[in-house]
Formats: structure tokens, C-alpha cells, sequence
């Protein structure tokens, strides 16, 4: 025979069960926000934009940028592409660091004009962002730099900057932040390579500092890419390949990227104790289909939705039209991009072999090893053909361990 609980009853022991078992509701994710910082609006942008609206709160597009020399560049967004994405836009203008003399009355005539194509153009503009590396030394200048920028904004237009770090040692840090709406602030850059793009313990230090400092509603900008950078003899980085080639030969280069799984882990812990003022995450970049560095747009899709990542990358040898020349190839079945095998041993006799795509082959007593040179990620649905071997023996009797 059943009883009918007293809804109250119910509802108290429920509660008191879920104290016991040390349950508590997951923490909302913080709201995610997207860079397109790509020039060229090809196919693949179009669709990844309209893809991943569903989960971005507002598109951070590249609008134009000012070079060293003080040359300003616009782009050509797809506005269509961004109206019909029903996310609001805000428009992002790169100003170079390097610029040695801000030739205010042109830049202010530039943005101006920049702001006025936007209006007009049918994308729920937000408002502007200001991306300018300003040396900490000059931050009263550029706070002064700001307000009048600010004068050019429409009352419900909203002015962004980029933050760095470094202006934390600065006590100019309040008077640029009193002429904006927000704050990114940027935790990842190249400074070590054996430190990649992204320190999770440097950035939480420099955003619970930053949050001392900000007393306005502020976003981090964490990265979704890779670079190739080189460094000279004396240590000091040369180039930095992110999204173009740079045509700099002859110098040590690492390939780096941003590891997904350590970013989502560091995503999951911001939503959950977020430090005071934390808006939400802005990633850089939105990837495509096509972009060579950065994550697979599905990785890209997981980490924002906090699905899980389940890399599984294996090595097997695949016959070519020569019945004793295979490939070594690695294939990656899993969800979410992932750091190929350190090392593949080919237990077998085998004549010649040699590494190709990032690693090299070494013979010894025990038959033939294929080590990788450098770290990086195999996105999720790829395959990489990392080496080639002329062996008399049929495949099936070879032995490849991983």
C-alpha cells in the first residue's frame, strides 16, 4: 500500500538529502563572446558564424587597424551574415603599439567614418573596442586619448579596451578605466616556450588582481588558436605566425597552441568562483573549417558548451600502391583536438623508414622509433601522416606500439 508524501514533507527531505550528499546545482557558465578577427569573409567564416550563434552573446569583429606607420586598414565584414545572426556587434579597432606618434585629428577622422559604415550597415551595434598594446608608461596619455574617443560614441554605444597585464604595475590603471564602459583583459601571449600561449596559474594571479582594480563590469579573453614563433639567438621573439606566414627562416621556431582541455578546465573554475566583476569570456579567435591555427570548430564548440572532451588518437601503418612501402599515419576518432603520441615503436624488420610532419625515426636494437620534435594538437576527425617505412614483411607483421 502507498502513501501520498505532504509536498512540504517531500520538499524538506530532499533538501536535507541533498545537504548530506554534498550536492549542490552546477554553476551557470559565464556569458561567451567571440573575436572574428579574420579579413577575408570566405564560406567557411559565414557558416562557422552562423553555426555558433546559438552559443556566443556577442560577435567582437575586427573593423579596422592602424598600423605602425599610422595606415589605416578597414575590412568588409558579410553584414548580412551578422544581421541574421541576431547576436549584437561590437566593432573592433586595432591600433598598432608600435605607433610612434598618434596623429590624433586623422584617427579620430578614421574612426569616425569607421563608426558611421557600422551604423548603416544593418548589425546591431553595440558599440567600439579599442585594441591598442599602450606601453604602461604612456597610460595617462591614452587615458586622456579615451575620453576623447568617448565623445565620438552615440549614447547607447558602449567603448571597450583590451587590458595587458603588464599596466597592473601602473597606477594609471584607474584613470583609463574611469573613460571606459569595460575591460578584456587579455592572459594570453607568447612569452616562454616551454610556457605555450596559456599559464593557468599566471592568469588566475593576474585576474584576481585585475579585479582589485576594475570597478566596472570586465571580461578575459582566452585563447582558442596556435602559433609558430621564433626566437633568435638572444632569446627575444622574432615572429609570431598566427594567422599569415611571416617568411622568417633560419631562426628556432615552435609550434604552439592552446590546449583545450586545460581551457575548459580553467573556464569551468572562473563560472564557478569568478572573480569579482568577471562579465563573461571573450575567445580569440572564432575558428573555421579552414583555419590551420586554431581548434577544430567542434573542439571549439565543446569547450564553450563545457561538453566533454574525449581525445583518442591511435598509429597504424597503411598500405601504399608498393606492397612493401607504408605510411605511419595518426588518427584522431575522438571528440576534442589532443597532443599526438610523444613517441610510435614499429616492432618489426624493416629495410629503410624515416619521420616526416613533426617527427623523426631512430633505429636501435629493438626496431625502429618514431619520436615527435615539437608539441602540438591533432584536431578532432583529422588525420597526419607522420612517417614512411620499406619493409620486406607484410603489415600484419609489424607491430606498431604507442
Amino acid at each position: 500500500m502507498m502513501h501520498r508524501m505532504l509536498p512540504g514533507l517531500a520538499l524538506l527531505i530532499a533538501l536535507f538529502g541533498a545537504t548530506l550528499s554534498g550536492c549542490s546545482p552546477p554553476a551557470a557558465p559565464l556569458p561567451n563572446d567571440a573575436y572574428i578577427w579574420q579579413r577575408q569573409w570566405t564560406p567557411a567564416l559565414v557558416s562557422a558564424v552562423q553555426s555558433n550563434a546559438d552559443i556566443v552573446n556577442q560577435w567582437r569583429v575586427l573593423a579596422a587597424q592602424a598600423d605602425a606607420h599610422g595606415q589605416w586598414l578597414s575590412t568588409a565584414p558579410d553584414w548580412s551574415t551578422l544581421a541574421t545572426s541576431a547576436r549584437p556587434v561590437i566593432a573592433v579597432l586595432r591600433i598598432d603599439g608600435q605607433m610612434a606618434d598618434m596623429d590624433e585629428p586623422t584617427l579620430f577622422a578614421k574612426i569616425s567614418t569607421t563608426l558611421e559604415v557600422w551604423r548603416q550597415s544593418g548589425v546591431a551595434l553595440a558599440g567600439i573596442e579599442i585594441d591598442h598594446d599602450c606601453a604602461t608608461a604612456r597610460l595617462p596619455a591614452y587615458a586622456l586619448w579615451l575620453k576623447r574617443v568617448r565623445g565620438l560614441l552615440k549614447n547607447h554605444e558602449r567603448l571597450s579596451i583590451t587590458a595587458l597585464p603588464t599596466w597592473l604595475q601602473s597606477g594609471a590603471v584607474e584613470a583609463v578605466m574611469e573613460q571606459v564602459d569595460e575591460a578584456v583583459l587579455q592572459v594570453h601571449a607568447v612569452q616562454d616556450p616551454r610556457v605555450g600561449l596559456f599559464d593557468p596559474l599566471l592568469a588566475q594571479t593576474w585576474l584576481e588582481q585585475f579585479s582589485r582594480r576594475m570597478h566596472k563590469p570586465w571580461q578575459v579573453a582566452l585563447p582558442a588558436y596556435g602559433s609558430r614563433v621564433a626566437w633568435g639567438r638572444d632569446g627575444q621573439v622574432v615572429s609570431i605566425e598566427s594567422e599569415r606566414a611571416t617568411l622568417v627562416n633560419g631562426m628556432e621556431s615552435h609550434e604552439l597552441m592552446a590546449d583545450p582541455q586545460a581551457l575548459q578546465d580553467f573556464a569551468r573554475r572562473l563560472s564557478r568562483n569568478p572573480p569579482a566583476g568577471l562579465a563573461g569570456i571573450v575567445w580569440f579567435r572564432l575558428p573555421t573549417a579552414q583555419d590551420a591555427r586554431a581548434w577544430s570548430p567542434e573542439t571549439w564548440r565543446a569547450v564553450l558548451t563545457q561538453a566533454p572532451l574525449s581525445v583518442q588518437i591511435s598509429a597504424q601503418l597503411r598500405n601504399t600502391a608498393d606492397p612493401q612501402l607504408f605510411d605511419l599515419v595518426l588518427s584522431n576518432t575522438g571528440v576534442g583536438d589532443g597532443s599526438p603520441p610523444s613517441a610510435i615503436r614499429i616492432i618489426g624488420n624493416c629495410a629503410a623508414a624515416d619521420g616526416i610532419n613533426g617527427y623523426f625515426m631512430q633505429r636501435d636494437s629493438a626496431g625502429l622509433s618514431f619520436q615527435i620534435r615539437q608539441p602540438g594538437l591533432l584536431k578532432s576527425g583529422r588525420q597526419r601522416t607522420i612517417g614512411w617505412l620499406r619493409c620486406e614483411q607484410g603489415k600484419e607483421s609489424l607491430h606498431v606500439e604507442s
